[in-house]
């Protein structure tokens, strides 16, 4: 059943991370130029676009484990598991891109953007479809203890 609860959390979820990918995260200003760190990777001033595509291959993944979730419905034992990964997925992006944030040379200036706050969005969203799973399992065991 696609409409429950969940789903919704799950796509909000997907949709926080797909915003990753055009929000920008933390400004850096160095000797360099000033950069901008989304999910993508690192871009500047001057050159067109530095993609980081490991990272950019993580931030979809994040997002495709949630709409792939999404119709994972009739295993809700697999649906919690697939949602705690997602959550791993994504504490394991923030800190990478904290790492990716800081290993630019001549850091003069940090400045924080809107997409600081996507990640933490994103894992409460998740956290919120699991306890919608976890819901429904508690009722599927008390339907099964009254047959």
């Amino acid at each position: 059943m696609i409409q429950r609860i969940q789903s919704i959390w799950l796509l909000l979820a997907a949709l926080a991370a797909v915003s990753l990918l055009f929000v920008p995260i933390i400004g850096l200003g160095s000797a360099e130029g000033y950069f901008t760190l989304n999910g993508a990777g690192l871009k500047n001033e001057a050159l067109p676009t530095t993609n980081n595509y490991p990272l950019l291959i993580s931030t979809i993944a994040a997002a495709l484990i949630s709409v792939a979730n999404i119709f994972n419905f009739r295993n809700r034992k697999l649906q919690m598991r697939l949602i705690w990964i997602n959550i791993l997925l994504l504490i394991g992006l923030g800190l990478w891109m904290f790492l990716l944030g800081k290993s630019v040379t001549g850091l003069k200036t940090l400045d924080i953007e809107e997409g600081v706050f996507v990640i933490p969005v994103a894992i409460i969203f998740l956290f919120l479809a699991l306890r919608g799973v976890n819901n429904d399992e508690k009722l599927i065991r008390s339907a099964d203890r009254l047959r």
